[in-house]
């Protein structure tokens, strides 16, 4: 056990002004992070891929939690991708696919 209260200042202290850099630094960096071409690819990529792993990932876990096994997360993701190619409105899609999602789940329609 440590007894010397200056040694736990300062660890204190030193952590927070740790902490306090890496929070600043995207502020103080962020007009070279705007003009850096890896940042505006990875700006456009990234929200795509992450949105699609969060997908796959939910739809595996969903899919292992359930006698139906995948056909209503596939049957509420196609319905989504069906609406959005139709309609082109993204919330009018998210709604439909969920709803027909909840309906499957609830009623055990499948």
């Amino acid at each position: 056990m440590i007894d010397d209260s200056g040694y736990v200042v300062s660890v204190v202290l030193v952590m927070g002004a740790v902490t306090f850099g890496l929070r600043a630094l995207p502020f103080v960096a962020s007009q070279w992070l705007l003009k850096h071409p890896l940042v505006q690819r990875l700006g456009q990529f990234l929200p795509l891929a992450i949105m699609a792993l969060l997908l796959v990932h939910s739809v595996v876990g969903a899919a292992r939690e359930d006698a139906l096994g995948p056909w209503p997360e596939l049957l509420a993701v196609a319905l989504a991708m069906l609406f959005q190619w139709w309609g082109k409105n993204a919330l009018l899609s998210i709604i439909i696919a969920t709803v027909v999602y909840v309906l499957i789940r609830n009623m055990h329609l499948l």
